[in-house]
């Protein structure tokens, strides 16, 4: 592990630490001192000096953190964009595709996020075409030689959710991207749960679209996020907006970017994107491969305790899992479980149906409670939740 991860200083610098134990790192991770400083020491600055003189000396600074995120994924800096949500971003380049013909056809992982599917599904009843779902293997996982057999020139668009929100699962990736390579047929990628936990390069993935929350693993604020569009993919979709950052009109003609900044709006925090500089320096500083050998660490920990505990089942599949750790207590709604460890001072998380609609309901799940494991983790904290949960299951 690396010589700077110092977990004693890494928690004395996140001051949430200090207040329970959280394990809801893929819901909202805890924001370390350092990201809260580059916050407020930018708002002081547009509180003295006024918001939009402050703006014309943050180019060059905000440039600096399109670079680091860029490198972070293996990216080129013009083909990253700053928006304000995981969702935003991800509609914004879905809704600049080709408009939907009747017959066409768009094919998702099963794991594939709730407001991704609603997006598609919308789109796809009202143009006559047909959302499917890629088969998974026996672990659960999506079968890429079964999307190889499925595509025709009716696939408009391949789209994967990599680590689901409901459980451990890390999907193959780049086993898809070769196939939609292969084919030439769009790739898009939610990498929300993979930011800032394990390692990403874009060019490995061979995705075409790729979007991920600041929030989640990467430890930065929330109304962050941002949104990788290939260089040579770009010219194949239309914004179905515009403003006089993402398409400045010039002797009356509209001159829309010619990178990824075109999904980017001119009213931009850059308060937040300075916090999520700030955590994406800290991933890279630290080592995206120290981060996930140690969440593995702690995260293979938790399911071997909770193993053990009558009443509760793992709810995880795949082979190679993340730190989300998912679990079901018998007679216990997963809801309540997450009250009740609440009163402990200790934080998870609760996924219902609408989350992952296709993997619930092929599974039979209403709900499942979600641990989800960071870096910032202790054994003691472990043992703790593991205990917590077994105080739960002993009432059911």
């Amino acid at each position: 592990m690396s010589d700077v991860f110092d977990l004693d200083r890494l928690r004395a610098e996140t001051p949430g630490c200090a207040a329970g134990m959280h394990f809801n790192h893929s819901g909202a991770s805890l924001p370390s001192q350092s990201t809260l400083t580059a916050m407020w020491d930018y708002l002081r600055r547009e509180a003295h000096d006024g918001p939009m003189e402050t703006a014309n000396d943050a180019t060059a600074l905000l440039d600096e953190v399109r670079a680091d995120t860029a490198a972070l994924i293996g990216a080129r800096p013009s083909e990253i964009a700053f928006l304000g949500s995981g969702s935003t971003a991800w509609g914004a380049t879905f809704s600049a595709l080709p408009p939907l013909a009747a017959s066409d056809r768009i094919l998702v992982g099963r794991q594939e996020w709730g407001g991704n599917l609603a997006t598609m599904q919308d789109a796809a009843a009202r143009a006559g075409a047909r959302v499917e779902t890629i088969p998974v293997r026996e672990d659960g996982s999506v079968d890429a030689e079964a999307l190889a057999s499925m595509i025709d020139e009716r696939v408009r668009l391949v789209s994967l959710t990599w680590l689901p929100a409901n459980g451990g699962l890390i999907n193959d990736a780049a086993a898809v991207g070769r196939v939609t390579r292969a084919a030439g047929v769009p790739y898009f990628i939610d990498a929300g749960q993979a930011l800032g936990q394990i390692p990403i390069d874009v060019a490995t993935l061979g995705c075409d679209v790729l979007k991920a929350a600041g929030r989640k693993f990467l430890r930065g604020p929330r109304g962050t996020a941002i949104l990788y569009v290939r260089q040579e993919f770009l010219p194949r979709l239309t914004p179905r907006y515009l403003d006089v950052l993402s398409g400045p009109i010039a002797d009356g003609v509209v001159k829309i970017r010619d990178d990824a900044r075109r999904f980017e709006a001119g009213e931009i925090s850059p308060a937040l994107i300075f916090g999520l500089g700030a955590a994406t320096r800290q991933a890279r500083t630290l080592g995206i491969a120290a981060i996930r050998e140690r969440i593995d660490t702690l995260a293979s920990g938790l399911r071997d305790n909770l193993r053990s505990i009558p009443n509760v089942t793992l709810r995880d599949l795949g082979a190679e899992l993340s730190g989300i750790v998912s679990f079901t207590v018998e007679g216990i709604p997963a809801t309540e479980v997450r009250a009740a460890l609440a009163e402990s001072q200790i934080a998870i998380g609760a996924n219902g149906v609408p989350y992952t609609p296709l993997d619930m309901s092929a599974r039979g799940l209403d709900q499942i409670a979600r641990a989800s494991v960071s870096y910032l983790n202790t054994l003691p904290e472990i043992d703790r939740l593991s205990e917590a949960v077994a105080d739960i299951a002993r009432r059911a």
